[in-house]
């Protein structure tokens, strides 16, 4: 059951380790942040990993969420994802994508926030697939979006996923 505690602290660690890194971020941080108990802290998860498991989990269920609603919003179709892409993009604070960040620094494979990054893009490819009607084509347009994203934070600008939109489009014909 969910508590105020622990709400505080999936909040402070979203916000830092997607801000700052999950590594960046210690246990003691978290709880200043939070202002959160060490007890109660270890009373809701074990360890940071498992925090970092929770909170990534969450983050980017609520992301694939999000993205569905903004195409559906959109009129559907595989170049909506780029169209929604494209406003995630030039936020402020924009910092990539939790997963590929999160693979980036859980790099063993067989770690937990590996897992669920990984899984993340596994059920993505899924939902651009359904989208394409075509499974492979959804696996390629992960590696679209996911150039997308990379490339964002060099440009600091939605343009590249405006130019994916294009590329996806001619896919998808």
């Amino acid at each position: 059951m969910p508590t105020a505690a622990r709400d505080r602290l999936i909040a402070a660690a979203e916000r830092l380790f997607y801000a700052e890194g999950i590594r960046a971020v210690g246990v003691e941080r978290l709880l200043a942040e939070s202002g959160v108990g060490r007890a109660s802290f270890y009373r809701h998860f074990p360890g940071k990993d498992d925090l970092v498991v929770t909170v990534l989990g969450e983050r980017l269920a609520r992301w694939r969420a999000d993205l569905a609603a903004a195409v559906d919003a959109r009129g559907g179709g595989v170049p909506a994802v780029f169209d929604a892409l494209a406003d995630q993009l030039a936020e402020p604070g924009f910092r990539g994508c939790a997963a590929i960040n999160a693979m980036v620094e859980a790099a063993d494979p067989d770690s937990a926030a590996h897992r669920v990054a990984a899984d993340h893009k596994t059920m993505l490819a899924a939902y651009l697939g359904g989208l394409a009607g075509d499974e492979e084509l959804g696996e390629q347009l992960v590696i679209l979006v996911d150039g997308v994203i990379v490339t964002a934070l060099r440009d600091r600008t939605g343009a590249p996923a405006r130019r994916a939109a294009a590329i996806a489009a001619r896919l998808t014909r």
